[in-house]
């Protein structure tokens, strides 16, 4: 059977790991053509020199000469922003992987698409920033844009044959499956589709009183009771701002109105999303946390693989809670959800003012608190453009983060 050849952008950090193991443990099934690093050049080329592919790329272009030096093979090899985009679109691939963390996988995102492969996402901000535009260019080129975030692979997972990827219906018939008309660009509520539900683990302060948020440092808020994941998104997930960007992410790869986005908090991490269709009927997709599940997916489907993966064991489960999320008390769920709703260049600024907030955090320069207190003062002072394209995309990014690091200077007076 043919292996799905695959380009990996972002392979030094976890998802990249994670999607190396993939490949390790089904390597009949998948072939790692391509992998892209920003900066970690040594790891790069380890990886490299494991894996085989006949493509490298290293962003930071002094760090080119570091990267030849540790490889022990001769790739055709690329570098920076360029090469990104290049490794994305011209070496010969099934699906290119975008695991960058930020809006550096934007750019080749798009090349991607336009060069005809299918796209497995597993930074929000591609969909968070440019989902009409993303899922446009996807419809067009008539390319599959698959999730890998945990979540959305799951509810991917349980809308089997009602699911809209990339404007395509996909469904079984007759054994087979096949491709069916574009769905509309513009998401209205899926007639049997009632409610998706995101679940949370809640981060590490989920039952953490209110009043303690100010004291909170950064070392306790690295230390995510689940999940093992970059600085970056694992304040996002003491936050809930990581599933506030989802629901806007799941508004655009599943054709959904934002109000049919809702999120549950599951500490277990065992549920992984559900979705509530019109005759009341629950489907859920249930796993260990490891996110190997949802790459391998997301690579092999519309096939089940077998692997060398744990199954769960529900003699050992235990109980398997839920509760609703304390909006008050983590208002980043409602300003997603505002952003969502306003759509536009809104979910841009969201998410720029974001990552200037979480840098400003990590780097100790403001309160837990005031993380959400800057994107909300920043979404306030923007006036958003309707229907965007890529360059007022990007410019509302610029605007956003400039406006972002005005407030955390602000704060030293």
């Amino acid at each position: 059977m043919k292996r799905k050849r695959v380009v990996v952008l972002g392979a030094t950090g976890s998802i990249g790991e994670s999607a190396a193991k993939v490949a390790r443990d089904i390597p009949e099934r998948v072939e790692i053509v391509g992998i892209a690093a920003n900066s970690k050049a040594r790891e790069l080329a380890a990886q490299a020199n494991e894996l085989r592919p006949p493509a490298v790329c290293i962003v930071d272009e002094t760090k080119l000469s570091e990267l030849r030096a540790n490889l022990n093979y001769q790739p055709q090899i690329f570098s920076g922003e360029t090469g990104l985009r290049q490794i994305a679109s011209e070496v010969t691939s099934d699906m290119v992987l975008v695991a960058i963390v930020g809006t550096g996988g934007l750019r080749p995102a798009l090349a991607a698409i336009e060069a005809g492969k299918d796209l497995a996402v597993a930074s929000k901000e591609i969909l968070v920033m440019a989902g009409e535009i993303v899922m446009r260019q996807a419809r067009k080129k008539g390319v599959h844009v698959l999730p890998v975030d945990s979540e959305h692979n799951a509810i991917f997972q349980c809308l089997e044959g009602r699911i809209q990827s990339s404007g395509f219906r996909v469904q079984k018939e007759r054994g087979t499956r096949e491709e069916t008309e574009p769905c509309n660009l513009n998401p209205e509520p899926s007639a049997d589709v009632r409610r998706i539900i995101l679940t949370a683990s809640g981060g590490p302060f989920r039952e953490t009183p209110a009043d303690k948020f100010a004291s909170i440092t950064v070392e306790q808020a690295l230390k995510h009771p689940t999940w093992n994941m970059g600085p970056k998104i694992t304040i996002d997930s003491a936050t809930l701002f990581n599933k506030g960007l989802e629901m806007i992410e799941a508004h655009w790869l599943f054709g959904v109105g934002m109000r049919q986005v809702e999120v549950v908090i599951h500490p277990q991490s065992i549920v992984h999303s559900m979705v509530e269709f019109a005759d009341g009927s629950v489907l859920a997709q249930l796993s260990y946390s490891n996110m190997c599940f949802p790459i391998q997916y997301a690579i092999t489907w519309p096939e089940r693989v077998p692997n060398s993966l744990p199954p769960l064991d529900f003699g050992k489960l235990g109980e398997l809670k839920f509760a609703r999320p304390r909006y008050d008390d983590f208002p980043a769920l409602g300003l997603a959800r505002r952003a969502g709703e306003t759509g536009g260049t809104f979910p841009a600024v969201l998410n720029a003012a974001n990552e200037i907030a979480v840098s400003a955090f990590l780097e100790k320069r403001m309160s837990f608190p005031r993380i959400w207190q800057t994107v909300e003062q920043v979404m306030n002072a923007h006036e958003s453009v309707a229907h965007p394209d890529l360059d007022e995309i990007l410019r509302a990014d610029q605007w956003a983060r400039a406006e972002a690091k005005r407030n955390v200077e602000a704060l030293k007076g």
